[in-house]
């Protein structure tokens, strides 16, 4: 090793080396055999190096093995990848060469600090932190996101705040000169424990690889509404915020250096009002700048407008805006090709100031990238995936994790933070000491804050797979046959399609934009019949608040329930994916893993707790599918039997919402035991709670469906549906995408007819700007080739274009082009560049 090279004696470099011995010592094996060796490009030029950061070639020259790479995280890379097979037991003798490069720049982790109660015990674990990072590390995450303050809304939570340890995170760390601010019980020697914790892990991070970015969600002082602050913070004002928190920002960012970025919620869920925010802002700002290091200022997209990017445009500081990639949950890997109509803009209604931006004027950022991806942009933008979807339950599907490997750089954004299992739990006060491990059970309780251990295997198919979609499955096969043994490979087949079912439902069945309001994991149930009621949704959803009216987070790609059923009265059904479509997918990813989990069972050890844990919870998701699947059916059903009073059509709605309900009702027995009885990651009603707790609801909406069939039988039909013609089994067509297109000049977009079924097409575009409707022209045949061309008005635009096609073919039938594959995990449309930027 050359000590003379600061890249491959760093303190990344060298803890990565240690982790190869520790690996080998673990083995009995006392020195690498052959020698492993750290080297940059310039020496040894041979390397097949690509020019990425973070990219490594392992060569063997000579009698050694040399790992490549011009920057530390590619050394690290490399070297942990031998440590990995070393584990694995492999012989690095038999190590062939072998290159990476990362598909995606920024591969993040958020953790919440949401519960005093809960989380301080792994805040101050220091054998906690040295564990989980380095899974991070090995995982080739390359970013760590500690949130503070996360876990409130201000001005949104209805009951205010009550646990409001580290939400204004100044007072819990240090006192400011020149002010009296003080968080109420909290005394030096406790500030001083905050403050050297977070130093520790900010160090150890930076140690392992791993950008430290530490969020500060909140700088309300005061939450107000119904607040009862445990930790009341006194000897602040109005007049004094803006300036203390200035002064306290710097304070901050001197005491603990290692900081390499801060992630800001600059809209009025952060404390500040939308009317004039740039002003508290930029003061902010200016405190961070004042430090004199270069800093990442990653600001929460939702809400941004231009006053606010005026306001960061400071000389040490990077703005990055972090759009929300499905809204507040986990969904396919595409972008949703629109956003709800829930989401567009709204002129701002006298006495809303507070929330003005946010929730009217700019509403289209809450939930996806809004407008932000012009080319010409002078403001980075990645995404994070929030926590809505799944907070409980294992995951694992490679054919997912690769998609966000392939599609989280949308638009020329820069990667995505994963807010990662068990997120929020013990949220808004509703935590309880000891209560942070979800199990009762004493066999499979994961006891000394090493809950996130469950997880181990979707932190790794995440961090790998964003690094390099493509990546060998011995990647983490590796890691499933140390866990799982001779079930490995069926846990693996099990985890797959199971773990698709609930982002497909989280997109198809967008009753909910918030995590607060919407758990699809432990279902709250929205009822299929317009007889009962559901207020529990009518405020994150357009009426009829019933599964009938409920929109996709994509309409453009799936058609709503009772949207579908009034396209087949009308004869109209488009090409867009159909319920019924989307029912019959989940009941195959249900087969296929139910088969899996019948081979798993029948191999797997079961005195391990892991394998018990994973088995559980498989069964847990089958259920679901189960559920999910029969939901579809049966509010299909309703609708047709709601437009043409078709009593079979009520009758069929009845027994598949039955099956689903039974399908439901077995997962409480499953769980029995095993579970908190009370799941706690918040306090409103869908936060928390138990399957158990959601029966009544799924019976209520089943005896009304009961009843209104009971009046109905002898009722005569009013009008019969015509189903809608088959999709074909393919588009029929190919399609070459052009290079770029040039702004101001038509772009005449092609597809080739390769099956004589084809009679015609349309071309579906718009900018990629969430804020701007779907266009659409016919497009013309001629021989064998379809036209459409976008005028030059519309491509006078600093915006890239996407697009895609609906085909029609002889028999009826639509298709989408280029669509979804089999595995859901591709992009649905082109996007396209323009000369510009690609030239």
């Amino acid at each position: 090793m050359n000590e003379q090279n600061p890249v491959t004696t760093g303190r990344t470099a060298t803890w990565a080396m240690e982790q190869l011995v520790q690996a080998l010592a673990e083995k009995g094996i006392t020195a690498a055999d052959p020698p492993v060796r750290l080297a940059t490009l310039d020496e040894v030029p041979a390397a097949d190096l690509a020019d990425v950061p973070e990219s490594y070639a392992v060569l063997r020259v000579d009698d050694e093995i040399v790992v490549v790479s011009n920057d530390e995280i590619g050394l690290r890379c490399g070297v942990l990848e031998l440590a990995d097979r070393v584990a694995a037991g492999e012989d690095l003798a038999g190590t062939t060469p072998f290159a990476e490069q990362p598909a995606v720049p920024v591969r993040g982790v958020v953790r919440s600090f949401s519960s005093v109660d809960e989380d301080s015990p792994w805040f101050h674990d220091r054998r906690f932190w040295t564990e989980y990072l380095t899974w991070l590390a090995a995982s080739r995450f390359n970013r760590f996101h500690l949130a503070l303050g996360m876990q409130y809304n201000y001005g949104a939570d209805r009951h205010g705040a009550t646990d409001n340890y580290l939400c204004f995170v100044y007072p819990f760390l240090f006192d400011v000169d020149g002010y009296e601010v003080q968080a109420e019980g909290v005394g030096a020697d406790e500030q001083k424990r905050n403050l050297d914790t977070l130093r520790f892990i900010a160090a150890e991070s930076k140690r392992r690889g791993l950008k430290f970015q530490l969020g500060l969600w909140n700088h309300a002082y005061d939450y107000g509404r119904d607040s009862v602050h445990r930790y009341p913070i006194t000897g602040i004002g109005p007049e004094t915020h803006a300036e203390y928190c200035k002064a306290g920002i710097a304070k901050l960012l001197t005491e603990c250096p290692d900081i390499d970025g801060l992630t800001f919620r600059v809209h009025y869920e952060g404390g500040i009002p939308d009317d004039k925010h740039e002003i508290f802002w930029r003061a902010v700002f200016e405190g961070a700048n004042s430090v004199g290091r270069p800093l990442e200022v990653d600001m929460h997209a939702k809400g941004v407008d231009q006053a606010l990017l005026d306001a960061v445009d400071l000389p040490n500081l990077s703005p990055v805006l972090s759009a929300k990639y499905w809204a507040e949950h986990v969904g396919l890997p595409y972008h949703q090709a629109s956003i709800r109509a829930k989401e567009t803009a709204k002129p701002i209604p006298p006495g809303h100031e507070l929330k003005g931006i946010t929730e009217f004027s700019r509403r289209f950022t809450r939930y996806g990238y809004g407008d932000f991806l012009r080319e010409d942009r002078t403001v980075d933008l990645m995404f994070r995936v929030w926590p809505g979807t799944q907070k409980l339950l294992a995951w694992g599907d490679p054919a997912i994790a690769a998609g966000y490997g392939r599609l989280s750089t949308f638009g020329g954004s820069r990667g995505v933070d994963f807010c990662e299992p068990l997120f929020f739990k013990g949220r808004k006060g509703s935590g309880e000491p000891g209560k942070r491990d979800p199990y009762v059970r004493e066999d499979l309780r994961l006891s000394d804050n090493r809950e996130w251990t469950k997880y181990r295997y979707g932190y790794l198919l995440w961090g790998r797979l964003l690094y390099n979609p493509d990546a060998e499955p011995e990647t983490w096969r590796r890691h499933l046959r140390a866990t799982y043994g001779e079930a490995a490979a069926h846990v693996e087949d099990a985890l797959s399609p199971l773990s698709r079912i609930l982002p497909l439902v989280t997109v198809v069945h967008g009753v909910g934009g918030s995590n607060n309001g919407y758990w699809p994991e432990v279902y709250l149930n929205l009822p299929i019949s317009s007889r009962v009621e559901s207020p529990h949704y009518a405020a994150d959803t357009d009426p009829p608040v019933n599964w009938g009216g409920v929109s996709p987070f994509d309409p453009t790609t799936f058609y709503a329930i009772d949207e579908y059923v009034a396209a087949l009265a009308s004869g109209s059904v488009s090409a867009k994916y159909t319920p019924l479509e989307v029912a019959a997918w989940i009941e195959r990813l249900v087969d296929d893993g139910q088969q899996a989990l019948d081979r798993a069972r029948e191999t797997a050890d079961e005195s391990d707790a892991q394998v018990r844990r994973v088995l559980i919870d498989l069964e847990i998701l089958v259920r679901m599918g189960r559920f999910f699947a029969g939901k579809f059916r049966a509010a299909v059903d309703y609708s047709i039997y709601r437009t043409t009073k078709q009593v079979s059509a009520l009758e069929s709605a009845v027994e598949a919402c039955q099956a689903a309900r039974d399908a439901y009702a077995e997962i409480p027995g499953i769980v029995d035991g095993v579970y908190q009885p009370d799941l706690r990651f918040g306090i409103e009603t869908s936060e928390h709670g138990h399957w158990e707790d959601r029966i009544p609801a799924i019976d209520a909406d089943l005896a009304a469906l009961e009843e209104e069939l009971k009046e109905a039988t002898g009722t005569q039909q009013v009008t019969q549906l015509a189903q809608a013609p088959a999709r074909p089994a393919t588009a029929g067509v190919d399609h070459k995408v052009p290079a770029s297109f040039d702004r101001g000049k038509p772009v005449t977009l092609s597809l080739d007819v390769v099956e004589p079924d084809v009679i015609g097409a349309t071309l579906h575009y718009r900018h990629v700007d969430q804020s701007k409707p779907w266009q659409q022209v016919p497009m013309e045949l001629s021989g064998q080739t379809l036209s459409g061309t976008i005028d030059s008005e519309y491509t006078s635009s600093t915006y890239p274009l996407m697009y895609f096609f609906s085909v029609q073919h002889r028999t009826g039938g639509q298709a989408l082009y280029p669509g979804l594959a089999a595995d859901l995990s591709n992009q649905p449309y082109v996007v396209l560049g323009s000369s510009t930027v690609t030239g």
